[in-house]
């Protein structure tokens, strides 16, 4: 049994098809598809059934699979040992954020782990929730920066802020005088809502369910919900007068700036937010290095968020 072995089942199980493992693996797809039957002689164990539709697991092959990402953890750690000796502040991070989180924390972030980080430099991936904690399971992340709610089995995690959510409308607006807005509110406008896969769609439609009533075509024929791919793109919608939005509080750099075409108003009581935390795996052995993370990640320069 070898560790190369145990990365072809690794990347077997998250791909589902020998051609791409072996392609992500930088060897032949016969190489690989021997070195795995080898192993599962070896083992006395099928891993995979093989069908001509797909590449699934047996349900002691999951078991193997989680045991051998487990192994490359710890034969990574022991590479890093011996790389940087006993210092778990040395050495790079892969750090993965969502994306309504990336645009706004990671620039600063990136600037001011310079200083408390100089020897972990900074490997950055944006993208859905879903998919950062897929990657963290199967080990290509280090740790996420996440929105909650999220699975955490298997996971440990650092509560980083709570942010605040602001309403966004379009200059000459009827609501541009009012001072704060009601949730309830929210179900009578035009409203931009990212597309699904973004968990801060969920969090919008956590704020105001009402909004789930009016998804594509109302009864008289008028489009009540547009979504967007990003919070930039919804921002522009915004700013041509086709609808509201509900944003996070770090994507407004100041939300009394009245200029432009824009105009950003508070909730009422209670006001919605959510709460942000840096997330990795149990297994991870760099936890000291985490905690400064977490403590770089609450000195960013981060707009109205409250620290934990």
């Amino acid at each position: 049994m070898t560790l190369t072995e145990l990365r072809y089942i690794v990347a077997v199980a998250r791909e589902r098809h020998f051609g791409r493992a072996a392609e992500a693996c930088h060897v032949s797809q016969p190489t690989l598809s021997v070195a795995i039957k080898k192993l599962e002689e070896e083992l006395s164990s099928q891993i995979f059934e093989r069908t001509s539709a797909e590449v699934a697991l047996t349900a002691n092959g999951a078991l193997i699979v989680q045991q051998a990402q487990r192994v490359l953890e710890e034969a990574k750690a022991l590479k890093h040992l011996a790389k940087h000796g006993q210092d778990p502040l040395a050495g790079p991070v892969r750090l993965g954020a969502i994306y309504t989180i990336g645009p706004y924390l990671l620039p600063s972030l990136v600037r001011v782990a310079r200083e408390t980080l100089p020897h972990a430099p900074l490997f950055l991936e944006e993208n859905f929730t879903v998919r950062l904690l897929e990657m963290l399971r199967q080990g290509n992340l280090d740790c996420a920066v996440l929105a909650d709610p999220f699975p955490s089995v298997g996971l440990d995690s650092i509560d980083l802020y709570d942010e605040p959510f602001l309403v966004a409308i379009p200059k000459g607006h009827s609501w541009e005088q009012l001072a704060e807005i009601g949730h309830e509110e929210l179900k009578e406008q035009n409203t931009l809502l990212l597309g699904a896969g973004h968990c801060f769609r969920d969090h919008v439609l956590g704020v105001c369910p009402e909004l789930n009533r009016f998804g594509g075509n109302s009864m008289d024929g008028e489009q009540r919900n547009f979504e967007g791919s990003s919070l930039e793109t919804i921002r522009q919608m915004v700013a041509g007068g086709i609808g509201i939005t509900v944003l996070p509080r770090t994507s407004v750099t100041d939300p009394k700036t009245q200029e432009g075409l824009i105009r950003y108003l508070p909730f009422a009581a209670p006001i919605p937010t959510r709460r942000v935390s840096l997330v990795w795996r149990k297994s991870y052995p760099r936890v000291a290095l985490m905690k400064i993370l977490a403590q770089t990640i609450q000195a960013c320069e981060l707009p109205g968020v409250r620290a934990i």
